[in-house]
């Protein structure tokens, strides 16, 4: 089914959103979403949905999407519609980002489910084998309703016109998806469906938690972590040991599945730890180190090396002389090879394989001198648990990448590395040991290389039943899903034939493997699947569980019984005289911090009052409660006492007056009056003219408001009628002039009015449960100036002041200083403080960038001079509010700045083999030859009157020589490379005949069907009318000064069109060439075919880098 794309979405260049599918996490983070498109086409079909079907989305005017996202039209494969999401730009990454998405998730009934297998692929329109295709699988959730590829394909080869994915600007999108069902993931109880329980997953925890169930696995293992001295003193949370054996503890005795939160903060690590994707093999290692460090000394000391400890022997053996030297070293595990192997033996083949050291190698043997050698690996001893890694991932030179190797790979239910006469070991080795070995584990890796999922198949006692170990779930599976389905490779698909869908097979590569495995040796069975009970639990350790496990089941039972409970909280004026001012400052009271009573909701209110006689010791008759309401304008105040029929019914009848739900919450306020003698009295009868009203007293000088009483007062009254007693409340004299306001309201702003003294409270609208904020006059000509001389002026204050940490742009990730500003600050209000507190004298060199509150990094644009119009709209993402901003400092003011265009030229030396980044600034109305003349001034050049251009590269092409009068305002040099060289003299005195052509250096890549690769620093080369390769590549050797053993391997070819034309040194070139200026698809080039000896980036210093590959620390 093919349809169009329909208009982009209009968005804001500054757009960002969470990334669906993000390389720091496990899965897709919830996500702003633009609203659905209609599905009228696909809704009108009469075919009945296939369970897999293709869907191809042509995407016309490509480049000039504005959008950050786009959604394709709704298609529907297994009765489910969908959708492909793309981000034609990258999603903060510079690749195209694209995922699959339920497309009526919003919609959908709690917690829906479905399993979809399926790829996405990029079209290449020159060559269909060129396509680029990745597959995976996912269960789609509320939680994760889109899923995909952040790092799709990279952006420089989707928009290269050359590489034939974007051809007349179109862009084709191909989906396959196949719909699996599920079994209800919710109802499956895996303790009671298999005797085990599976492990929550933190975020992107599975990678973990796969692990954890494998060592746990391993009773002898799991004794010994049980043996590891801890005391009641030690907490979980920063004692490994103790955390450990909490986890296994529960493992073994819970009903439900178990957390590891415990375990990660033991590790030391924080929450961003714990949603990176680590590699379990560095776990493995970074764990297994800790514990048999914090074994030394105990009696489970060198459990570790008994476990899991085997020994190989390096060697190197002269052919002609009698010379051999050896090297003993330990394993914890051994990582095979799976590329070119068919299967576990091969791998051991290869592992043990002979070098030959010889030739230009040879081995250097001490008395002896180079010698030929063999060298290889023998192995000593294997260990009773022999961990296997299997390198699924690896890393691809050609590429510069990391690269998942889904292949075939077999592994068999059992090992023989005594096979073929003991070929795998050493000549010291023991052969008294059988090395049969059961397999006991599987850990599968199902995703790509950018983030994926992982789980594990195991069998506990080595029986033939298998279980599968997926986070919180546990299931029961056969031989066949643990092993033949975990080797990797392809399988096809054929979907039904449907009239409207592309119904050729497609083929999937497996993408869940096999990524780890591990042995047990058969002979060591008996010892190391032992029996592990309550015995080897120390006794703290039990009692500290069981503890846990009463407290959590009371918790349960708690939230079982909640329907038969209201929660009543409790607000007395001692809260209101313990928060107002410092934990808040508008309404009363933050009814979370008062105390509560969980009360049946059968029992009659006026047994609680006796509860609250006996916790207060306020007797029942002089207790009157108050129900609070919710005002129309946000705010929440006491509204009307309970009368004497509400005070006979059971409390489940009571209901808050703004509140028609049978809310398991009742809030009330306790009105207590007391006489002279500080003792409780009868509470006044409350008639219709009475008017409960509450006070707050502002002090200017000390910036300080506090609660300080409440009084009754009459409708009719006035307040120049309260004057004595408010300010015997506040401690003034009894004349002391003093000013009244009410406090309104505080969302989404303060209202705060002056209250007229001579007005009838009635006349100022004031009802009970209002607030009177009072203050002592300001003296005229005292001279004191104070910040906010007046409660209005406080009350804004408090409302808009907003900590703001700022983070140096260059440190993204620390704090360095906080400043308190208003959210009403204006741009220049909040830079001026910032270069105050930096010590600058001039705030527009201080340039701001907001935070991203999804990706916890800067956006990517800077704010602009003046782009916003308060701090708060520096501070919002989405709907999310953030306190932090990043600065820099510029070497000269914003506004000057952003008149300016930047500009990064790579200048190449005529005569040095170097190239010097400059950055050119120049007015955006500038044109190229501004720019030329303004790097004539900055470069060194072959001589005086040299002459400069300004070349295009993109992808080691050169796309464009820049006319000196064209505008530098459009030119982008964020993809492209802007270099900047000499013209050389023979370009200048061209005669008619003469040929200016491209030269571009290129390899042919294996991985990629042997397309074709360019590479390093292409140039323009004069050709001359009848003249031969043969002396086109003189000058071609001189100009570039290779040596002529390396040169003599270089090939020469025609290209146009991405294909090679080899050529003989015969040929005459420039008859190849009849077309002039030719770029993009239709470029034609010479071609200098050899392999690329420029030096590497070394991959930790690659910027690329994957969130699995961050180092793994454990640091406790």
């Amino acid at each position: 089914m093919t349809l169009m794309t329909p208009p982009p979405l209009d968005q804001q260049e500054d757009d960002e959103m969470l990334v669906p599918h993000n390389d720091l996490v496990d899965g897709p983070q919830p996500m702003e979403v633009a609203p659905a498109e209609t599905a009228s086409a696909v809704d009108a079909q009469s075919v009945d949905d296939p369970p897999s079907a293709r869907f191809t989305w042509t995407i016309d005017s490509f480049s000039r999407l504005n959008s950050k996202k786009l959604y394709s039209d709704i298609f529907v494969v297994g009765g489910y519609k969908w959708r492909i999401l793309i981000f034609p730009k990258g999603n903060n990454v510079d690749h195209l980002s694209m995922y699959l998405d339920v497309a009526d998730s919003a919609t959908l009934p709690y917690g829906w489910s479905r399993y979809a297998q399926f790829s996405l692929s990029v079209v290449n329109q020159i060559h269909q084998k060129y396509s680029i295709r990745k597959d995976t699988q996912h269960q789609f959730n509320a939680r994760e309703s889109d899923w995909g590829f952040t790092s799709f394909m990279p952006l420089g080869e989707l928009y290269d016109p050359g590489r034939g994915y974007l051809v007349n600007d179109t862009c084709i999108v191909e989906a396959d998806v196949a719909v699996r069902r599920v079994i209800d993931y919710w109802s499956h109880d895996s303790k009671k469906e298999t005797g085990y329980v599976g492990l929550k997953n933190q975020g992107a925890t599975c990678y973990m938690n796969s692990l954890l169930q494998t060592l746990y696995h391993i009773p002898y293992f799991r004794k010994a972590v049980y043996h590891m001295p801890t005391t009641e003193n030690d907490m979980p949370s920063g004692s490994i040991p103790l955390a450990l054996q909490s986890l296994f503890y529960k493992l073994q005795y819970s009903d439900t599945s178990v957390a590891t939160k415990e375990l990660t903060k033991s590790f030391g690590w924080d929450t961003y730890d714990s949603f990176m994707q680590h590699d379990v093999q560095e776990l493995n290692r970074v764990l297994c180190e800790k514990l048999e460090d914090k074994m030394k000394g105990t009696v489970v000391e060198g459990t570790i090396q008994q476990l899991f400890e085997g020994h190989h022997m390096n060697y190197i053996e002269c052919i002609n002389v009698d010379y051999k030297s050896t090297r003993k070293e330990s394993f914890y595990d051994l990582q095979l090879d799976v590329k070119g192997c068919r299967d576990v033996y091969a791998s051991f083949d290869k592992y043990v394989e002979v070098e030959r050291l010889e030739g230009d190698n040879k081995y250097h043997a001490e008395q002896h001198g180079l010698q030929d050698a063999r060298k290889g690996v023998l192995f000593i001893d294997f260990p009773p648990v022999l961990q296997l890694q299997l390198k699924r991932f690896e890393y691809d030179f050609m590429r510069d990448t990391m690269v998942k190797i889904n292949d075939r790979y077999e592994f068999p239910l059992q090992l023989d590395l005594d096979r073929e006469d003991g070929k795998y070991l050493s000549p010291e080795a023991d052969r008294s040991v059988r090395n049969l070995y059961m397999l006991h584990s599987v850990l599968v890796h199902s995703g790509g290389v950018h983030g994926g999922h992982y789980y594990a198949y195991i069998r506990p006692t080595l029986a033939d039943q298998w279980f599968k170990f997926d986070d919180e779930r546990v299931t029961k599976e056969d031989v066949k899903r643990a092993l033949e389905e975990q080797y990797g490779g392809e399988e096809e698909q054929l979907p039904q034939t449907n009239p409207g869908f592309n119904n050729s097979p497609f083929k999937f590569t497996k993408y869940s493997n096999a990524y780890m495995l591990v042995y047990i040796r058969e002979s060591d069975k008996e010892k190391i699947i032992c029996n592990v009970d309550e015995k080897d639990i120390a006794e703290h350790l039990r009692i500290r569980l069981k503890k846990e496990q009463e407290e959590k089941e009371q918790k349960r039972k708690e939230k079982a019984e909640a329907h038969l409970y209201t929660i009543i909280k409790v607000a007395r004026n001692e809260d209101l005289l313990e928060q107002i001012g410092k934990d808040i400052y508008f309404d009363l009271v933050d009814h979370d911090k008062v105390r509560s009573f969980r009360i049946q909701k059968q029992m009659p209110f006026n047994l609680f009052k006796e509860e609250v006689a006996k916790e207060y010791g306020i007797p029942v008759q002089f207790q009157r409660f108050w129900l609070w309401a919710k005002r129309q304008n946000h705010t929440y105040r006491p509204n009307r006492p309970l009368t004497p029929q509400e005070e006979a019914q059971s409390v489940g009848q009571l209901r808050e007056v703004s509140n028609k739900a049978n809310n398991a919450e009742l809030k009330l306020f306790l009105e207590v009056e007391f006489g002279q003698d500080l003792r409780p009295i009868p509470p006044p009868e409350k008639t219709k003219e009475d008017i409960l009203l509450f006070f707050k007293l502002y002090d200017p000088s000390k910036e300080e408001l506090r609660f300080v009483g409440r009084l009754f007062v009459k409708g009719i009254g006035k307040p120049v009628e309260i004057l004595t007693k408010l300010n015997k409340m506040a401690g003034f004299s009894s004349d002391q002039e003093i000013e009244l306001y009410e406090e309104i309201k505080f969302e989404p702003n303060v209202m705060c009015e002056h209250i007229d003294k001579k007005l009838t409270f009635r006349a100022s609208q004031l009802e009970d449960g209002d607030i009177i904020c009072f203050q002592k006059c300001p003296q005229v000509g005292s001279g004191a100036q104070h910040r906010y001389p007046d409660v209005p002026s406080f009350l804004e204050y408090v409302h808009n002041r907003q900590v703001v940490r700022f983070r140096s742009l260059e440190k993204p990730k620390e704090d360095e200083f906080c400043l308190e500003l208003s959210k009403l600050h204006n741009y220049d209000d909040v830079v001026e403080r910032v270069a105050h507190h930096l010590g600058f004298d001039d705030p527009s060199k201080i340039r701001l960038t907001s935070h991203n509150c999804y990706s916890q990094q800067p956006k990517p644009q800077p704010i602009k001079y003046r782009g916003v119009d308060h701090l708060s709209d520096m501070l919002v993402h989405y709907n999310q509010t953030s306190d932090i901003l990043y600065y820099e400092v510029l070497d000269i003011p914003l506004p000057e700045l952003q008149g300016l265009k930047t500009l990064k030229v790579a200048f190449h030396h005529a005569n040095k083999d170097e190239v010097v980044i400059h950055t050119i600034r120049l007015p955006k109305q500038s044109t190229v030859g501004d720019v030329i003349n303004d790097l004539k001034t900055k470069v060194e050049l072959s001589h005086p009157s040299a002459e400069l251009r300004l070349l295009e590269v993109f992808y080691h092409k050169i796309y464009k020589i820049f006319p000196h009068n064209e505008k530098i305002e459009n030119i982008n040099d964020q993809y492209w490379t802007l270099r900047a060289e000499e013209i050389p003299e023979e370009e200048k005195n061209l005669v008619p005949n003469d040929r200016l052509i491209h030269v571009y250096h290129f390899m042919k890549d294996p991985a990629q069907n042997q397309q074709v690769q360019n590479f390093g620093e292409p140039f323009f080369l004069v050709i001359h009318e009848g003249e031969t390769l043969a002396e086109v590549k003189v000058r071609i050797q001189k100009k570039l000064q290779v040596p002529d053993e390396e040169f003599a391997k270089w090939k020469f070819a025609f290209l146009s069109l991405g294909r090679p034309e080899y050529l003989q040194d015969s040929d005459i070139v420039s008859s190849r060439f009849q077309r002039r200026d030719v770029y993009g698809a239709w470029e034609q080039y010479l071609g200098l075919e050899h392999s690329d000896n420029a030096p590497k980036r070394s991959f930790a210093a690659n910027q690329n880098r994957h969130t699995f590959e961050k180092p793994v620390k454990i640091y406790n």
